[in-house]
């Protein structure tokens, strides 16, 4: 049922909303009173002083509608909003979260940031895309160790020191941007998932390095597992869901392109941290971090 103004705009305030209403009677109050309404940019404001005390001290300000403020929406808009448009707006009310459910322990290689332009990206990308947030920068150098207990894993982790005296090899300046895709069992895609991504080169050097990693968490198996070669580098600023993604190459480069220290800087490995990747992203749980300086 489409509700009457004064209603609050959910533009660019959307990011707000998101973080003030974050418990489950709220965003279900919001999809309730806005994904069925034609008025998909406002929020009517009797439904949220049900829930607030103070409204005015929350929302950054009022926008005014293109219908004048003395109408009433009629509920046969509502019902010319087809499917798509509904999932739309759906989209941007509630936060999504990524739905593939990933496995075993993995291996991250942590960049050093230049006054935190990768994580402040992350999180940029994630609020206006609605997106949920990958939880630490990060390139993968070892994914879904099923092979390891936790604590052989950790024990593995505290000779990355001994492995590396000089620290991991630096990386030069990122070569390109990509949004890009994988379906689970097309050749050489381990998951569903679409992100966007910094793509970075690996050397010789780099090379060298993967190889004594791989040596050191599968060393007391039979075989050591084929790996990639060369090594792909990228360090991922944004995941969504395949079906339904919203990741554009246009909007990972306006983001980009607000901290030129992206692709302009060479980059000295900060850490390794070894992650408890099992389940959903949200499951996922940092065990270890390794810091060369």
């Amino acid at each position: 049922m489409c509700t009457s103004f004064p209603l609050y705009p959910f533009i660019r305030a959307e990011n707000s909303w998101y973080r003030l209403f974050s418990n489950s009677n709220i965003m279900n109050m919001l999809e309730k009173n806005a994904v069925n309404c034609l008025s998909v940019q406002y929020i009517d404001e009797d439904c949220i002083s049900e829930e607030l005390q103070s409204v005015e001290d929350l929302v950054p300000g009022r926008i005014e509608s293109d219908v004048s403020s003395d109408e009433e929406i009629e509920d046969d808009d509502c019902d010319s909003l087809s499917e798509a448009e509904i999932e739309n707006v759906r989209r941007h009310v509630l936060p999504q979260s990524l739905g593939w459910k990933f496995h075993g322990l993995t291996l991250w290689v942590e960049l050093e940031e230049f006054d935190n332009d990768i994580t402040t990206t992350i999180h940029s990308m994630s609020a206006s895309h609605n997106t949920e947030v990958i939880p630490k920068s990060h390139m993968t150098a070892i994914y879904g160790m099923t092979h390891l207990s936790v604590g052989s894993a950790l024990s593995k982790m505290k000779q990355l020191h001994g492995l590396f005296p000089n620290g991991w090899p630096k990386f030069d300046r990122p070569v390109g941007v990509v949004t890009d895709l994988a379906v689970a069992g097309r050749p050489g895609q381990v998951c569903s998932i679409a992100w966007a991504e910094l793509t970075l080169s690996s050397n010789e050097h780099h090379e060298e390095a993967m190889d004594k990693l791989y040596e050191l968490f599968y060393g007391e198996e039979d075989s050591i597992p084929n790996r990639h070669r060369p090594w792909k580098p990228h360090n991922s600023i944004a995941y969504d869901n395949p079906e339904k993604n919203v990741l554009s190459l246009g909007e990972t480069f306006k983001f980009i392109s607000k901290r030129p220290t992206l692709l302009a800087k060479e980059r000295r490995v900060e850490a390794f941290s070894l992650w408890d990747t099992n389940g959903t992203m949200g499951e996922w749980r940092c065990l270890d971090r390794v810091k060369f300086w």
